[in-house]
């Protein structure tokens, strides 16, 4: 894909051509189908999200009468790697990768968010994230895309970029009330927030503050500061020219599900996490020839001291053009595949149906 930056500095780049997944998808396809075997739902991420969330529990009760200082070593070193998981693993509830019923689904991820402690967060992220899918790049619509107002503060200054890394999941808040066509709050936020509010104050009076504390300390590090934070820069930064998504094929991968492999996980979002691999060895000719950060440290580094990447280093586009989900599409206009994009153009004013 083509891309051109705007003239002049402090603005986004403007790609050439269009969310490129579902064209490539439908190449792949077309030239090996038996890619569509791979689609379906993974159980055993139900049982891993029972485990890690026993896991987050289980530190927090180990860790109740620690003092500070260990709570938060605990949590920044071995927490942030859990937190990291449940939210891959929410993810993977948000495109119902679990179970068949998008309400369990739903309720799974509750169950992923309870030692994340941020209430509604789950359901919240599963209303936004899809947005991401279906208007990648798109500013009024995918929070993945920095704020003008954000990018401009931050510029490209080393400290502030180091600052903007370290407390994203304070950033991350700021994004979503732009968003167009989104409901902010409705009967399943409500739900999320109270059940995770009563977690949270159950962790508090029955183990002690500093359980509570070692898994605010494990959110937050899950998400800003690096090296996990990294992967908000890996998976759509244009580092690359003429790539709008990249992947991660490092070592992480093993702990953190997959979500490194992220253009597959774009191209075939109805792929569970441990079937990703397979879709790049099945069409290596697809993303062989893409490059890919090996490092999210590393990424991290080159991100806060390189002064040509800032939060400008992104494609930015004014509409999706004919990109449609097919989660969006009535019964009747779905292709084959279920969840992976609409392959063929839709015609103006074709019906589409809302997400979330």
């Amino acid at each position: 894909m083509s891309q051109s930056p705007t003239v002049g500095a402090g603005e986004f780049y403007r790609p050439g051509n269009p969310i490129p997944h579902g064209g490539r998808a439908k190449r792949i396809l077309q030239d090996h189908p038996e890619v569509r075997t791979l689609i379906g739902r993974n159980l055993t991420t139900f049982w891993i999200t029972v485990g890690i969330v026993l896991f987050q529990v289980g530190m927090g009760w180990l860790l109740r009468d620690s003092p500070w200082w260990m709570v938060l070593g605990a949590g920044i070193l071995i927490g942030s790697l859990a937190d990291h998981a449940l939210w891959v693993i929410i993810h993977e509830y948000t495109h119902n990768l679990v179970f068949r019923s998008p309400r369990a689904n739903t309720l799974g991820g509750m169950l992923a968010n309870f030692p994340i402690v941020v209430p509604g967060g789950s359901v919240f992220f599963q209303r936004y994230h899809m947005k991401h899918h279906a208007y990648l790049g798109v500013y009024d619509h995918d929070a993945d895309v920095p704020n003008h107002w954000e990018a401009r503060l931050v510029g490209n200054s080393t400290w502030r970029k180091a600052l903007w890394l370290l407390l994203f999941p304070v950033v991350q808040l700021t994004r979503p009330p732009r968003l167009k066509e989104l409901k902010p709050i409705d009967r399943w936020v409500v739900i999320n927030f109270i059940v995770q509010m009563t977690f949270n104050a159950a962790v508090f009076f029955l183990i002690g503050p500093a359980a509570l504390a070692y898994l605010f300390v494990s959110f937050f590090f899950s998400i800003g500061g690096a090296p996990l934070g990294a992967r908000w820069i890996q998976e759509h930064y244009a580092i690359f020219p003429g790539q709008e998504t990249n992947d991660y094929y490092g070592w992480l991968n093993r702990i953190q599900l997959n979500i490194g492999y992220h253009n597959e996980h774009h191209d075939f979002p109805s792929v569970p996490w441990n079937k990703l691999p397979d879709v790049k060895r099945i069409a290596p000719e697809a993303y062989d020839t893409l490059r890919y950060h090996p490092s999210w440290a590393g990424l991290a580094w080159r991100f806060v001291t390189d002064p040509k990447i800032s939060l400008y280093t992104r494609n930015v586009r004014p509409d999706r053009g004919d990109f449609r989900l097919a989660e969006e599409l009535p019964d009747g206009m779905k292709g084959a595949g279920g969840a992976t994009p609409e392959f063929a153009p839709v015609e103006p004013g074709a019906p589409v149906l809302p997400l979330g």
